[in-house]
């Protein structure tokens, strides 16, 4: 079935008519009316979702001083630590160069031995080499 240019020029003519009918009856003045509180609803509803959402960053704001205060004690603390750490490497390094003393001093004096040890072994060659010769 087609549409002939009457039927066209009918269904532009009473389109209005028909939508008006089909909105549950209502006039269009009162359906201008019920969308304009619609949109005051609306825009009251978008008004407080920006206050909940300015709430939201200013307590966000608070959550982020808070974590940057807590990484500025967690660094201060960790420099604290390390000071420690730093001073006791320090004692570490005193003791071990008391140690490294104490084995130059002890090398000194095995040095010091072997020579009386090497010049008593030699002394007491010689007397027996000199006996020998004597007898």
């Amino acid at each position: 079935m087609t549409l002939t240019q009457e039927d066209i020029d009918f269904i532009k003519k009473h389109l209005s008519e028909w939508l008006t009918e089909q909105s549950l009856g209502k006039p269009p003045v009162v359906y201008e009316i019920e969308l304009r509180e619609r949109m005051v609803r609306v825009e009251e509803e978008l008004r407080h979702q920006r206050e909940l959402m300015q709430q939201g960053f200013v307590h966000m704001e608070r959550r982020f001083e808070l974590m940057e205060q807590r990484q500025q004690e967690l660094r201060e603390d960790m420099i604290a630590r390390f000071e420690q750490v730093d001073k006791r490497f320090e004692q570490v390094d005193k003791r071990f160069e008391q140690v490294d003393k104490r084995f130059d001093e002890m090398l000194k004096r095995h040095d010091r031995h072997f020579l009386w040890l090497i010049g008593f072994i030699a002394t007491v060659g010689g007397l027996i080499i000199a006996a020998g010769k004597w007898m």
